[in-house]
């Protein structure tokens, strides 16, 4: 039987990678090599994964230096010579082996004020959307984001600036500046002035080129930049 020389990141941030040798098989994904190790070679191998199926984001891995769902990455189209590595999303602490640590990822949704604050109470009826918008249809889009965190790993301005917000917060703030229903606008314009906001971004496109579903954050934040210093 074909096998495959999959090197797996063990033990922290300051760990190492460690060779194993796990059967090749049809239709064989990331994932599934992943899980073969951890049933058959080392039962304490730390990971993550919920749905399987491209739904939840949580089995993110850097693969062969690139950051994906493993659980949607099949081996014969990202392997290379046979070989597989294997290790932790990048620019998030490792707590062990392929498990990463989240919190600051989700620290910065809260950073960049993504969260809606509504202007009406229960009382009052919802204030109507006209769904066909441009800016309604841009929202919509960008609201699919699932926080796999595929994004903020991609990024080279969060590599060399941890303190910056990133691509998935930036999104999020986007898609509520451009609901006319939230009234935290002039706060949160302030928090994506403030340093390490908007304005860090270099534009590289890596968050976009990265997204597992096509979405467009380095776009997003382009009009982000626009919103932030005129309004909108």
């Amino acid at each position: 039987m074909a096998e495959l020389d999959v090197r797996l990141w063990r033990g922290d941030g300051a760990g190492r990678f460690e060779r194993y040798r796990v059967p090749r098989r049809a239709n064989q994904t990331v994932l599934d090599v992943v899980t073969w190790v951890q049933r058959h070679l080392a039962p304490d191998l730390a990971y993550r994964f919920a749905c399987r199926v491209g739904m939840c984001g949580s089995c993110a891995m850097t693969v062969n230096g690139r950051p994906r769902w493993t659980c949607r990455s099949h081996v014969s189209k990202v392997v290379k010579d046979d070989r597989l590595e294997i290790g932790p999303l990048r620019n998030l602490p490792v707590i062990r082996d392929l498990a990463v640590d989240m919190s600051g990822f989700f620290d910065k949704w809260q950073d960049a004020r993504g969260r809606f604050a509504g202007t009406a109470d229960r009382h009052q009826r919802p204030a109507p959307i006209d769904a066909t918008s441009p800016a309604r249809r841009q929202a919509d889009a960008a609201i699919e984001c699932i926080n796999c965190a595929v994004c903020y790993a991609a990024c080279e301005t969060v590599a060399w600036r941890p303190g910056y917000l990133g691509p998935a917060a930036l999104n999020r703030a986007w898609t509520l500046a451009q609901d006319e229903r939230d009234g935290d606008g002039a706060a949160r314009r302030a928090a994506l002035g403030a340093d390490d906001g908007v304005f860090t971004c270099h534009s590289h496109g890596a968050c976009s080129e990265h997204c597992p579903v096509g979405l467009d954050p380095a776009g997003s934040i382009a009009d982000l930049k626009r919103w932030a210093l005129f309004g909108g």
